[in-house]
């Protein structure tokens, strides 16, 4: 999907390749333009999906378009692929820590996770020198943005634990919380914004002259934003263990407390 969102926002860039050209007018240079192709020439059929537009339907200007629609489309695919790879083993190794219980309430914690840019430069296109610093770049800002966002996430009055109001024994049993979207958690995501992680992007690389790259880092910044829109109302946030005393418990004279000053913890694999 992101490869897809990354294309369609790249296309809306309407970019015309060669850029700048303008058709030949006036005598002799009209005349001599339309000399200079074949009839075959003149009008051929663009190249599809059109992430570029050709400057004319010459044939000179659509095997162009074609090239830049084969180079640009590879990339924007192996970046996607690198970037929703990357993201598939941070979910699966991810753990939340440092929750506190009191009664079914869970509150605080923190997200944790290994950092992305390495599990993403493992895959990403890297086959010339251009490529590897535009996946450099890439990866580093997502790598980053994402630490900080995660950084964010908090469990806030989650009421994930019913039992522990009241329970029959000193030591509340390790107890898996009520699954939860991960978009119930407090979060900032204002790291991961398409116009920050672009700008971001665009200083790491340091090239202005570098082509297309403006265009490159939005699309892939808003596919991310949107892939990750997505992802937070679908994945659920399972399997974290709470435990904890119950101070209140004193046979016969109080049968059953509230757990207070417990801690819950998810492993590995809690969000699915």
């Amino acid at each position: 999907m992101m490869q897809q969102l990354a294309r369609l926002k790249f296309t809306s860039f309407a970019l015309k390749v060669p850029a700048n050209w303008q058709q030949p007018s006036g005598d002799p240079a009209a005349k001599h333009y339309g000399d200079a192709f074949k009839p075959s020439e003149k009008m051929t059929a663009p190249g599809m999906p059109p992430l570029f537009q050709p400057a004319s339907l010459n044939k000179y200007h659509t095997d162009a378009q074609k090239m830049h629609i084969a180079k640009i489309g590879s990339f924007i695919d192996g970046t996607c692929s690198a970037i929703c790879s990357a993201w598939g083993q941070w979910q699966s190794l991810a753990t939340m820590a440092g929750i506190i219980v009191n009664g079914p309430v869970a509150v605080g914690g923190a997200l944790v996770g290994p950092p992305l840019m390495p599990l993403i430069l493992a895959s990403a296109p890297k086959s010339s020198p251009m490529e590897m610093k535009y996946s450099n770049a890439i990866a580093n800002v997502i790598s980053t943005s994402w630490l900080s966002f995660t950084a964010t996430v908090k469990v806030a009055g989650m009421p994930w634990y019913p039992m522990f109001a009241a329970l029959p024994t000193p030591v509340a049993p390790p107890t898996p919380n009520i699954p939860c979207p991960f978009a119930a958690l407090v979060q900032v995501p204002v790291s991961i914004s398409p116009n920050i992680m672009k700008m971001q992007m665009i200083a790491q690389l340091a090239d202005p002259m570098a082509p297309f790259h403006k265009e490159l880092f939005e699309s892939i910044c808003d596919a991310f934003e949107k892939c990750y829109n997505l992802w937070k109302v679908s994945t659920m946030v399972t399997n974290v263990l709470g435990t904890g005393p119950v101070p209140t418990f004193a046979p016969p004279y109080v049968p059953v407390g509230p757990v207070l000053g417990g801690v819950a913890t998810m492993a590995p694999g809690g969000l699915v």
